[in-house]
């Protein structure tokens, strides 16, 4: 059984369609990369499987219920990690934690949740003396505290440097290799290729392109760059065999400088995909 399993979608605000018709399953134990820009309907999809905004069609089955009639034991198996929150300023970061996990029946340990999240030096700090991304790390130990089957994560390392960004990816995966699915909305590219599993593009509300990071929107068969400097200077060629072309370059007496040999980056699809709309 998928964690998220989505059947014709649809969403409108005033007339205004902001999600039309969208399929998506997501199984078990994955890491799904959600991607498009503001405004392509990414924030309102998410709510609705969080149970938070209801939808105008469709079947949605998120942990096997439906987000707009479940209850509380199906709350419990969420964990959230909003793009902002608001805190209890004047409560120190374990105060914060540990008050939290008392809302879940089975919660992780807080002293585990503080140095998974780089909080442990800062657990008895004030939550107002937190510096973005310190806050930023409470935010995530708030949405994992519960020990939730299933997490969606908001712009989860926005403030954090890249030393801590790298400890957090290496959170989520430890996180995804216990069986906890994961689904992840960022801006962050390099991010949603390295964790992802599948990702999803949308934009104008649809999925334009879904696929493995390495295959999406054609990535893996499309045409290389090949750029080399000879004597004549630099030059470079697409093509669809790189081998035989560096084999034929070869082939003479002349030493190639610079040799490269390159292929779309995820950011060259995501912005042809979205072909600058949202």
């Amino acid at each position: 059984m998928h964690t998220i399993d989505v059947r014709g979608l649809a969403k409108a605000y005033r007339g205004v369609p902001a999600v039309r018709n969208l399929d998506l399953a997501v199984p078990r134990g994955e890491i799904f990369a959600l991607l498009g820009p503001n405004g392509a309907g990414k924030t309102t999809t998410v709510e609705i499987l969080e149970g938070h905004r209801a939808r105008d069609a469709g079947t949605v089955r998120v942990l096997g219920e439906d987000p707009a009639r479940a209850g509380y034991a199906w709350r419990a198996r969420l964990g959230i990690v909003l793009q902002t929150a608001t805190d209890a300023a004047e409560l120190t970061v374990a105060e914060t934690v540990r008050h939290f996990a008392r809302y879940y029946p089975n919660p992780r340990e807080v002293d585990y949740v503080l140095d998974a999240c780089g909080l442990t030096e800062k657990a008895s700090a004030r939550v107002r003396r937190l510096s973005g991304g310190q806050r930023r790390r409470l935010d995530v130990a708030l949405g994992i505290i519960g020990k939730p089957e299933l997490i969606f994560l908001d712009e989860p390392t926005t403030g954090f440097d890249p030393e801590a960004r790298r400890q957090f990816w290496d959170l989520i995966r430890l996180l995804a290799s216990d069986g906890t699915t994961i689904v992840l909305t960022t801006h962050y590219l390099e991010e949603a290729e390295t964790l992802a599993d599948r990702v999803a593009v949308i934009a104008r509300g649809e999925i334009v392109a879904e696929g493995e990071p390495d295959t999406l929107g054609g990535r893996a068969t499309a045409e290389a760059t090949v750029r080399w400097t000879d004597a004549n200077g630099v030059h470079t060629k697409q093509t669809g065999t790189p081998t035989a072309l560096i084999n034929q370059l070869s082939s003479g007496t002349e030493e190639l400088a610079e040799l490269t040999v390159s292929r779309p980056t995820l950011e060259d699809i995501y912005l042809e995909l979205i072909g600058g709309r949202p």
